[in-house]
């Protein structure tokens, strides 16, 4: 078994829930960020056995492997960790999309002239995934 350094992360509460830490996520061959989400201990050590990104939600209150429903999964190529150990960074190979909206990034609307403008166009409708 891998033995990661979680000696060395800031795990916090969020809404009532302990021990969770920031993690973002990248793409690996581009450095676009595709999402932020929360993870904690069990799900730092099922990317590293599995490979696949794993995260903790919540609002359901429970760990969730990305791309269980939409297949959409998140490949690990590295793992890194801030100076100050309160946030993780995933860097993945992306199938499909990361948010559950249909774009490839969470991140598709920029403030511009007090808007909010869509900058992205959906990959796949969530009607028919979720």
């Amino acid at each position: 078994m891998v033995r990661f350094p979680f000696n060395k992360l800031r795990f916090r509460e969020v809404d009532g829930i302990p021990d969770l830490i920031v993690a973002i996520t990248q793409d690996f061959s581009n450095n676009e960020v595709l999402m932020v989400a929360f993870t904690n201990r069990e799900g730092i050590q099922k990317t590293i056995e599995t490979g696949k990104a794993h995260y903790f939600s919540t609002s359901r209150k429970k760990l969730w492997l990305k791309g269980e429903t939409s297949g959409h999964i998140q490949r690990i190529r590295e793992i890194l960790i801030d100076c100050d150990g309160d946030a993780i960074l995933f860097k993945v190979e992306q199938k499909g999309a990361a948010c559950h909206k249909g774009y490839r990034s969470c991140f598709f609307r920029r403030f511009k002239d007090d808007e909010l403008e869509i900058v992205a166009k959906k990959v796949f409708d969530p009607e028919k995934v979720y």
